[in-house]
């Protein structure tokens, strides 16, 4: 049973000098200690580890306070990584006033709420009216205690790895059980569930779920699957980077924006387990991280997030344009983005449909990482995608193969990433090398490797292969509607002139915008527009672009 001090709210100081530590603390306690848990670290990691645990645990914080000066790891770093386990924190800089100017720049680094200078003395006067302030903003504001949901599954089931990734890229934490080890069985029980009908989740309030779908486990988990109204400025098909984009500039300037997106924020780039090329972030950001806060930035700005509705048509209606989604429901704006990005192929192998989600796993399924520890591990594609998954399992697994059927990484990754492998010793790339066959039992336990220039092949053992292998529009959605290319990307602007000729059923007297596709007020961007770039920050930037070639449209 959990203590009545753990259910506490949290407010916790970070300084590498003992004495300030401690006399932080006590005047913390003098004030707040009957309502909130006052924690002390001494270090950035360590106040990290804290609130790692915390998180897990549910429990919430409600101010965070650093000292710029630490050794490892200084405040406004700390603050950076803190914010993003938990965004609802006050957070509050303590400087000397030669660090003045830090502190301010740190106002835009990591939303800086305030900032002290030191000494606080005496307390009455300069500590206590700033916390009183944040703590009654931060009990004012909209912020939910992250829950600990439990889920009991079997190793090498599908659903029980989708139901994990599922949370895990929804920024849901959870506690993962094997329905055959004893803890899991005890679970499985105290639930009256069925162990053969697993995954089995069990939510913080103790509901149980059996085999539930994304809408249950979106519902019980608290996302938002339902709009707020019926007609909407702008609605944005895709919660990838470049929705994500349009979703923050759209709701900023004004308009009733609306993100529909189909399983979670982030697209493809929300797999990736590092990204360092960004504009703005010199140390990388996972991709995760950056759909977090993107996410949150449009929340911020008043945007409506929906998660597990697929779009399945798109309707014009007079001056209305209307999404339809698979469970019949409906949706109206003046105008539409489409954002919903490019899946990876289907890999044609002998054996991989198989073992897919037994083994073999479209993507980085950052889930099955820990399961790589002391394995080896193999890797189909060239591109960055595949890459940054090389180094990421490179730090646990025995040996990552990165297979590749062209003769170098040259043609298709970005040259920073090809120094990185290159340096990192159980890395190793098979060139003019794919993969031809798979095979096991109950889960993936080999695969061929065929040598495209000498033609021999080669088994291998392996449990796990992550696959990358190009991409492909899913947009039959919009078939007999919006123009496309033969490989069923969206053209839009210029590329849908003919010799200077408008679409067929293009009534306006103007020719299409630069992102404006075959439909007046429907618009594209990122990589489902034909020819795009297939980057982050393109993707972003054409979201942006979008929004104001939506409002050129409005007027």
């Amino acid at each position: 049973m959990t203590s009545p001090a753990a259910t506490k709210p949290a407010i916790l100081s970070v300084d590498d000098d003992p004495g300030v530590s401690r006399a932080v603390v006590r005047d913390l306690r003098r004030r707040y200690g009957a309502d909130y848990r006052i924690l002390r670290a001494e270090s950035g990691a360590a106040a990290l580890d804290a609130l790692r645990e915390m998180k897990l645990r549910g429990q919430p914080v409600a101010v965070l306070i650093a000292d710029y000066r630490m050794p490892g790891m200084d405040g406004v770093e700390f603050l950076e990584q803190a914010m993003d386990l938990h965004p609802f924190a006050r957070r509050v800089l303590l400087t000397a006033y030669a660090d003045t100017n830090a502190a301010i720049d740190a106002i835009n680094v990591v939303d800086l709420d305030h900032y002290l200078l030191k000494p606080w003395d005496p307390p009455e006067e300069k500590l206590y009216p700033v916390l009183d302030g944040l703590l009654d903003a931060w009990r004012g504001s909209e912020h939910r205690p992250v829950t600990e949901t439990k889920v009991i599954g079997n190793r090498w089931s599908p659903r029980s790895s989708a139901v994990r990734e599922f949370l895990a890229r929804n920024q849901l934490p959870y506690r993962w059980y094997l329905a055959d080890e004893p803890e899991g069985a005890r679970l499985l029980e105290a639930a009256g569930a069925d162990p053969e009908r697993c995954p089995v989740v069990i939510t913080e309030a103790g509901h149980t779920l059996v085999q539930p779908s994304d809408g249950e486990l979106a519902q019980s988990v608290g996302l938002n699957t339902d709009p707020a109204g019926d007609f909407y400025d702008l609605i944005v098909v895709g919660g990838g980077p470049a929705g994500l984009g349009a979703a923050v500039y759209g709701a900023s300037e004004g308009l009733r924006t609306v993100l529909v997106e189909r399983t979670a924020t982030g697209g493809q780039a929300g797999q990736s387990s590092r990204i360092e090329n960004y504009l703005g972030f010199p140390d990388g950001l996972s991709g995760a991280q950056l759909a977090d806060r993107a996410r949150r930035q449009a929340a911020k700005f008043g945007a409506e997030v929906i998660t597990t509705r697929e779009v399945v048509g798109l309707e014009v209606n007079g001056s209305a344009r209307t999404v339809r989604f698979a469970d019949g429901g409906r949706l109206c704006a003046h105008t539409v983005i489409i954002a919903t990005g490019v899946d990876y192929r289907r890999h044609p192998a002998s054996g991989i449909d198989d073992f897919t989600g037994r083994g073999v796993y479209y993507g980085s399924a950052m889930t099955e990482a820990s399961e790589c520890a002391d394995h080896d591990v193999y890797i189909v594609g060239g591109a960055n995608s595949a890459g940054q998954a090389a180094m990421f399992l490179s730090r646990n697994a025995r040996t990552v193969h990165l297979v590749v059927r062209a003769d170098s990484l040259e043609k298709s990754m970005s040259h920073y990433l090809i120094q990185q492998i290159a340096a990192v010793p159980n890395i190793v790339v098979h060139t003019r090398t794919e993969v031809v066959a798979a095979a096991g039992d109950d889960h993936l336990q080999q695969i061929v490797l065929r040598d495209n220039e000498t033609g021999a092949e080669e088994k291998t053992e392996t449990e796990r292969l992550f696959l990358f292998i190009g991409a492909a529009p899913q947009t039959d959605w919009l078939d007999g509607v919006v123009t496309r290319d033969d490989g069923g990307y969206v053209l839009a602007g210029p590329d849908l002139l003919i010799d200077g000729v408008r679409p067929p059923g293009w009534e306006l007297p103007r020719p299409p915008h630069h992102l404006e596709t075959s439909v007046p007020g429907v618009f594209v961007a990122g990589d489902v527009h034909a020819e795009s770039a297939k980057r982050v920050a393109s993707a972003v930037g054409e979201g942006a672009m979008a929004v104001m070639l939506v409002h050129r449209y409005l007027a």
